[in-house]
């Protein structure tokens, strides 16, 4: 969920100075580094509750990890009113291999030389992408969101993605959730589809709440429905990333998370916001090598993660036999 906010959060950033960039750019390092520790902080909490038969609710690690998560969201949301969102959004991926290499020390959790590179190529690729998407046009009025969030063309994406989802929690998941990771994945991700048009939403009505003029009664109830839909959205991430966290390994599910988060909520802002018109050839190219990128690095992550193979192995010599 960090994407999404910290997405809507800098649409329509004015040019910060240099000491805001700077501070900006600190605080999004900070979060990104918070963030990454958060799901293997409430897994080892759930691993901790299970071992002594009680609910990961009662575990003072898990709520570490909880707290987190909040304050990495806090950070994110600071950091984007400072800093024009291609600078900080790719700074999001240190918090993958940040938080594989504290599951290896505080989960044991072994993830061999392929998926370390598969990590690696993750957050390479997505970095690529964030950097080449389309970028969005500024939006600084109630008007203009009402008008974009009503386009045909949005509401039919998001009915597709309100049916995906309502296959996704009450048919696969029951079924196809503890052993496929990409379900529960999928359910939070599909999610920013929401959290993006909510959280921008938001801001630009709270300014109007209270005017004294005829817009300020639709601003209140425009503001109280995103408020609704952005609550529910984060309460179903939260249920279903500590699901995930009970089946999985969290390094290999914080980098899948982070991929498929940031290319749905990048989507649904480039719908939203209707940019893709404007993408050039380079940018057009880039975006393909991202998504290739992304593509062989989920492969590498998911398909090779039961392998046991090292660095070491390369430098043991060849036997072979008559």
């Amino acid at each position: 969920m960090r994407m999404a906010v910290g997405a809507a959060a800098g649409e329509g950033a004015q040019s910060p100075g240099p000491a805001a960039v700077s501070l900006g750019l600190s605080v999004a390092v900070v979060s990104s580094l918070v963030n990454g520790s958060t799901f293997v902080l409430q897994k080892k909490g759930i691993v901790r509750a299970r071992g002594r038969g009680t609910s990961y609710l009662t575990d003072i690690v898990w709520w570490s990890g909880t707290i987190a998560m909040a304050l990495g969201q806090i950070g994110n949301f600071l950091a984007y009113t400072a800093v024009p969102t291609v600078l900080v959004t790719p700074l999001g991926a240190l918090g993958v291999p940040f938080g594989s290499i504290l599951a290896s020390y505080l989960l044991k959790e072994k993830l061999n030389i392929l998926g370390k590179l598969g990590c690696l190529l993750s957050c390479a690729g997505s970095v690529v992408l964030i950097i080449h998407s389309p970028k969005s046009e500024s939006v600084t009025t109630q008007a203009e969101l009402e008008e974009k969030l009503t386009n045909p063309v949005f509401v039919g994406y998001l009915c597709i993605v309100l049916l995906m989802l309502l296959l996704l929690i009450f048919w696969i998941a029951p079924a196809h959730g503890p052993t496929n990771i990409m379900v529960y994945i999928s359910i939070c991700s599909l999610l920013g589809s929401f959290t993006v048009p909510s959280t921008k939403g938001i801001g630009l009505a709270a300014q109007d709440i209270f005017h004294n003029n005829p817009s300020s009664q639709r601003a209140l109830y425009l503001c109280l429905v995103l408020l609704a839909v952005l609550g529910c959205s984060i309460i179903i991430q939260f249920r279903y990333i500590n699901k995930a966290l009970e089946c999985f390994d969290s390094s290999v599910f914080g980098a899948i998370y982070y991929v498929v988060f940031t290319t749905l909520v990048l989507l649904a802002s480039a719908i939203l916001f209707r940019e893709w018109s404007n993408v050039g050839v380079v940018d057009f190219l880039g975006m393909a090598c991202g998504f290739t990128t992304v593509s062989i690095g989920i492969v590498l992550i998911q398909v090779f993660k039961e392998f046991n193979f090292n660095i070491g192995d390369l430098n043991k010599p060849n036997m072979k036999t008559d």
